[in-house]
């Protein structure tokens, strides 16, 4: 009777395991679940690259301003050199009294022209 009951017992036992892993494998398998998992999967994956892109643009960042140190200490060149002014020049002249027109131009104002 004991050896009866210890397998009936144990029987169920795996029953209710088996059933509880086949329907976790179920819900997995479902097309919300899915998604969801694809979703986190990318999610995970472009912040993994995003880090690594940070990290190596870090990494040339330093190396480009060790590589000009060592240049301009070969070279003798002044860390802070001074820019020239910058330039100024007037595109178009203001002068409404006596506008300037150009005549016998060879331009075409035709915008159809270059398609």
């Amino acid at each position: 009777m004991f050896r009866r009951t210890f397998w009936f017992t144990t029987g169920v036992a795996a029953g209710v395991w088996a059933t509880t892993k086949v329907n976790r494998k179920l819900r997995q398998l479902t097309p919300e679940s899915l998604a969801a998992t694809a979703a986190n999967k990318a999610l995970e994956t472009g912040h993994r690259i995003k880090d690594r892109a940070i990290g190596f643009a870090l990494d040339v960042r330093e190396n480009m301003a060790q590589r000009e140190a060592e240049l301009g200490d070969a070279l003798g060149i002044d860390a802070d050199p001074e820019l020239p002014a910058p330039r100024r020049f007037t595109a178009i002249e203001n002068n409404r009294s006596n506008p300037k027109y150009i005549e016998n131009t060879t331009y075409s104002y035709d915008r159809n022209e270059d398609h």
